[in-house]
């Protein structure tokens, strides 16, 4: 039965495509530049409709996203003639890599490249007169987000079947790049640090960063060896 509703829908959306590109040949259409969001529109239904259908079949959520990320790409350049437009592609791989780790929570490495695209979605986003720090500090904070979620996140534990736990080498990177963010959000409202001073000021937050890892994963251990009191 599934596999036969997935024969239906993808035959009816082949043949309204072909019925679009009859009446683009044809003439009718008085200009094609409709046809190439409606055919990528349609290729991301088809792929959504996969996705939602079976849970095995998460990964069509990344291509369906693209498909139309492309769509509103196409559709909103056309419609204002805006550079900034391309933020929409971003946005919808964001949320095509979100529907991925909601859809199976096990993939929690589907977090990553979602915060980097909305982070991306925002940066394209941008004026042109932020150029420089303000859009590195963006880049910074919004990767340092990215990996502050993903350390809240429970995932499943390869110790214990079933088990959720969360993950802590996120907090690394996330401090690292918070610090670069403030520095490069400092420098953009004329608040400058000497790089002299910013980059040995970094290596340090990142080294007490590295030692506060270490404990906290050897007291885990230790609690687990010893069991709780």
């Amino acid at each position: 039965m599934k596999s036969a509703n997935a024969s239906i829908i993808a035959g009816i959306v082949l043949m309204m495509l072909g019925v679009l590109l009859l009446l683009d040949r044809a003439g009718v259409l008085e200009s094609g530049a409709i046809v190439p969001p409606l055919v990528f529109a349609a290729a991301g239904v088809l792929l959504l409709s996969v996705f939602v259908r079976r849970r095995e079949h998460w990964w069509a959520a990344i291509p369906g996203s693209v498909f139309l990320g492309l769509a509103a790409v196409i559709t909103v350049s056309q419609l204002t003639g805006s550079g900034a437009a391309a933020a929409f592609l971003f946005l919808f791989m964001a949320a095509g890599f979100a529907a991925v780790y909601f859809r199976v929570p096990d993939n929690w490495w589907a977090l990553i490249p979602a915060g980097v695209m909305a982070t991306l979605a925002v940066i394209v986003s941008l004026p042109p007169s932020f150029q420089g720090a303000p859009t590195a500090a963006v880049l910074f904070l919004g990767l340092a987000a990215t990996f502050g979620v993903l350390s809240v996140v429970p995932v499943t534990s390869g110790e214990t079947a079933g088990s959720k736990a969360r993950l802590r080498w996120p907090l690394i990177p996330a401090a690292v790049l918070a610090v670069l963010g403030v520095i490069m959000a400092l420098q953009a409202t004329a608040m400058l640090i000497p790089m002299d001073f910013a980059v040995p000021a970094v290596m340090i937050l990142a080294g007490v960063a590295l030692v506060v890892y270490a404990f906290l994963a050897r007291t885990g251990r230790h609690r687990k060896v010893h069991g709780p009191g």
